[in-house]
């Protein structure tokens, strides 16, 4: 809830922050449109400052990480907060998407760049007026028309020329051509009183991925294995021609299979915006925003071609009325709108892609199949499951701001009505689970899922979101500012429409509770207080020593109780088999299926409340003229986050004194549950913790150069880092241990230990006295940058198949492998060799 009162305030404000104790950063007009940004996406300037960091393991949809469910929009981590913890603004509203990530076309992108009149984002200890999230804040504020006609038109166009072969790119480089196009223009209809501004993009895009995969050797289909000689099932034989031959490094009784996947794109963005001051100084200013657009591409074994469809959509209309000089009051209503569906089976490329006679369920194409140490096989036709989400919220904003004495007092309110319409079925086509290459060739499957009905139906989730807010910044003395503020907000507990919403109320319970209250609500007490200050020890306005240390609540939205409302027995009924006898793969299965084997839900019913303490100290200090050095630290801490694990119902490891004791395969056991299959689980049972050092270095445009450095060296450590299902980043584990947190205990999956970053704008000198076309030519260029260096993401080494006997109905068993440190073991990988990266003998 800020004030657009910000888009004056903020241009030429004084390097040295005295006034605020959050930590943010503010890009002008100037600085967004000329800063080269890769696909001129406005979200990524959010990168350019210290705490800020890209999660390149949950890319934006595309060729062989299908992730409708997570979101399409990039996906940043902000001073240690999960992606769906950020709040995404325009023209202060709400545009998170139904992931309640960042909002993001078909290809992660947020166009309308040159639609952008100032860009901020807040990265630690947001002030009171910001709710509904407790990670970073970003705020875009859409460009008005003027008395003057204005306008620009471009055209950008990237290619493969200058890009070099990545590891996975074998002899030629893929294929990349992007265009970019569009216009604007701002006019008065009325001068000095009424304005329109409208902005057009447009993106082409064919783009060549290497894919790589991990499939089994020639001489693993015809039995031949390291470990001996084993015949192959002949009903196996048919289902290996899905899989390519290598055509890579061949190691075992695997190779890697690359082939170059091509990826069409169309997006069209359009904004418009019209501004209107009234006699009495009152002013409405309306926008809206459409873009839409859609991919098309092969899966990872290049089976069949699927694509994506995406909308938004936006209005947002406020009115501002001053009562008096000090005293300013706002009126915002918003709508905001995503549609999506990912992935949509489109064609086959595989003549059996769509052979029903190969299917798991009678009537379908072949199903996916899971094998350790092979890549995933997604399936034939229809063998993905179809995320269908049609998202919407609606939003009313009052703000007050006062101005008394040394006293400056911003209060108000906000109401959020979510609309969350979802549809989708969980492998349609069915999924086998083997435990190794040779179960596999051997017809001995571990588990089998598959829906026992097509009749899905939608699920309609609703929700209203409610706040308030004062604060004051309190000017105590002419050297020394304490911001002060109190939030409250709440979230209803979620309801369906139809009543369909299904959770077991105990783990061993044989029915679940249908309809509502589907828990206890959480949020009742969320009183957030935030205090903190800014000091100029010198009193000179070149200094400033800042702190703060507030309560930031993480409300229970639609998106958390996603997959476990649309996928719970008995509304969905998803069968899955945690035993099987050799020989039901591939139409053996299916007939065992029974409503005891269906998926089910378990909701916590009396959740704790669930919030982040964040704190800072930093000290900023204007060394040069127009050059500003910022040193400060960031820490916070995350209680009672979500955790979601993809089942539950698995065999418990017994305490004793050494430790835990798994069961083993040979020694059996029973899971909690042994009358039901798979327990899909949402408890609020996760912490968090982050620490931070950034450094920034900035210089404000002067004789032509403006530039500014970033650098943060942070570590983030939780009990669990998803937000939507057990696994949701590439690097995620979907069957975490839930009984003990402690042994789930490890750096976040988004941890980014190095981030350096560096932007800059320099106005390149031409001819003092410029004359004639040469003068002409030489005059007006200009050189502008982003570079940004980063480490990798963490992630975790384990034993496939079910080394520790955990008889999951849905094979995500699997088992942590000792670190050993003996002669040749210094180092746990095998740099460079992607077919056997971790080092295991």
């Amino acid at each position: 809830m800020a004030s657009t009162r910000c888009r004056t305030s903020c241009t030429g404000a004084s390097p040295v922050e005295q006034s605020s104790s959050a930590l943010s950063g503010v890009l002008d007009s100037r600085q967004i449109v000329e800063l080269p940004l890769n696909g001129r996406d406005w979200t990524a300037l959010a990168t350019l400052q210290p705490g800020v960091a890209n999660i390149r393991t949950q890319p934006a949809l595309g060729i062989n990480a299908q992730r409708g469910i997570r979101g399409l929009g990039t996906q940043l981590t902000i001073s240690g907060n999960r992606p769906q913890q950020n709040n995404y603004r325009l023209d202060g509203i709400s545009i998170n998407d139904y992931s309640n990530g960042a909002p993001g076309s078909v290809l992660g992108l947020v166009l309308g760049v040159d639609a952008v009149q100032e860009f901020s984002v807040v990265t630690s200890n947001a002030p009171a007026n910001y709710g509904r999230s407790s990670g970073g804040i970003m705020n875009a504020v859409t460009r008005s028309g003027s008395n003057t006609l204005h306008g620009s038109a471009y055209e950008f166009n990237r290619d493969s020329s200058r890009d070099n072969k990545n590891f996975f790119d074998r002899v030629q480089k893929p294929p990349f051509t992007r265009n970019q196009f569009g216009v604007s223009a701002g006019l008065p209809i009325a001068r000095d009183k009424t304005f329109l501004f409208a902005d057009y993009e447009g993106l082409r895009q064919d783009l060549g991925v290497t894919l790589t995969n991990t499939v089994p050797s020639a001489a693993a289909r015809a039995g031949r294995l390291v470990a001996g000689p084993i015949t192959v099932d002949p009903r196996v034989v048919p289902y290996l021609d899905f899989y390519p031959l290598p055509n890579g490094n061949v190691s075992g009784d695997t190779g890697t299979y690359s082939f170059v996947g091509q990826q069409t794109a169309r997006e069209d963005f359009f904004t418009v915006r019209l501004d209107h001051t009234f006699a009495a100084r009152n002013s409405l200013a309306a926008t809206y925003f459409w873009d839409d657009g859609q991919t098309t591409g092969p899966d990872t074994f290049n089976v069949k071609h699927i694509g994506t469809i995406s909308r938004r959509q936006a209005a947002i209309l406020q009115d501002s009325h001053p009562f008096s000089s000090t005293l300013l009051n706002t009126v915002r209503f918003g709508f905001s709108r995503v549609v999506s569906k990912a992935p949509i089976t489109l064609d086959a490329v595989h003549p059996r892609a769509g052979d029903t006679n190969l299917g798991f369920v009678p009537g379908r194409a072949v199903g996916g199949i899971l094998v350790a140490g092979v890549s995933l096989f997604q399936g034939g036709l229809g063998g993905i499951a179809e995320f269908d989400y049609d998202y919407n919220s609606f939003q009313l904003y009052d703000d007050g701001f006062l101005t008394t004495g040394s006293h400056s007092f911003k209060f108000g309110a906000a109401a959020e009505r979510l609309h969350a319409d979802q549809l989708s079925a969980a492998n349609p086509n069915g999924i086998f689970a083997f435990g190794s290459l040779a179960n596999f060739l051997t017809d001995r499957p571990i588990s089998f899922s598959a829906p026992i009905t097509e009749d899905v139906t939608p699920r309609r989730l609703r929700q209203t979101l409610l706040g308030a807010y004062v604060m004051d910044d309190w000017r105590l003395r002419r050297n020394l500012t304490v911001n002060l503020g109190l939030r409250y907000e709440i979230a209803t507990v979620t309801t369906e429409t139809d009543g369909k919403l299904s959770t077991l109320v105990n783990l061993t319970d044989t029915q679940p509770k249908l309809g509502s209250p589907f828990y206890k609500n959480p949020t009742l007490g969320n009183l957030e207080p935030r205090v903190g200050f800014s000091w100029d020890p010198f009193a000179s306005g070149k200094t400033a020593v800042r702190g703060a240390v507030g309560v930031y609540d993480h409300l229970p939205l639609p998106y958390e109780f996603s997959l476990i409302t649309l996928q719970a027995a008995p509304f969905f009924q998803l069968g899955t088999l945690g035993t099987l006898a050799p020989g039901t793969f591939p139409s053996g299965a299916y007939p065992l299926l029974t409503g005891n084997r269906f998926l089910f839900g378990y909701v916590e019913q009396k959740p704790k409340r669930n919030y982040v303490l964040q704190w800072n100290l930093n000290v900023q200090r204007e060394v040069l003229s127009g050059l500003t050095m910022t040193v400060g630290y960031v820490g916070s801490r995350g209680v009672h986050q979500p955790f979601h694990t993809d089942d539950v119902n698995v065999v418990q490891p017994t305490l004793t004194s050494a430790g835990y004791v798994w069961p083993t395969p040979q020694g059996g056991g029973t899971r909690i549950n042994p009358t039901l299959g798979q327990i899909r689980a949402l408890v609020w049972s996760a912490s968090s913790s982050y620490h931070g050092l950034n450094v920034q270095l900035t210089k404000a445009m002067r004789n032509g150069l403006q530039f500014q450095a970033a650098y943060t060296l942070s570590k983030s450590i939780d009990t669990s880092s998803s937000g939507i299902a057990g696994d949701t980043f590439g690097t995620s584990l979907d069957v975490l241990p839930f009984f003990d947190p402690a042994l789930r205990r490890g750096l976040s999956d988004f941890d980014v230990r190095h981030v350096a970053v560096l932007n800059y704008n320099w106005l390149v000198p031409g001819p003092a006295s410029p004359t004639g076309v040469l003068g002409w030519l030489a005059s007006g260029w200009q050189l502008g940058g982003i570079y940004q260096l980063s480490s990798g993401l963490p992630f975790t080494a384990t034993i496939g198949g079910d080394p520790l006997g955990l008889n999951s109905p849905i094979g995500g068993a699997f088992a942590f492998p000792d670190r050993l440190t003996g002669p040749g073991c210094e180092s746990a990988v095998n740099p460079q060799n992607a077919t056997h990266y971790i080092k295991t003998e």
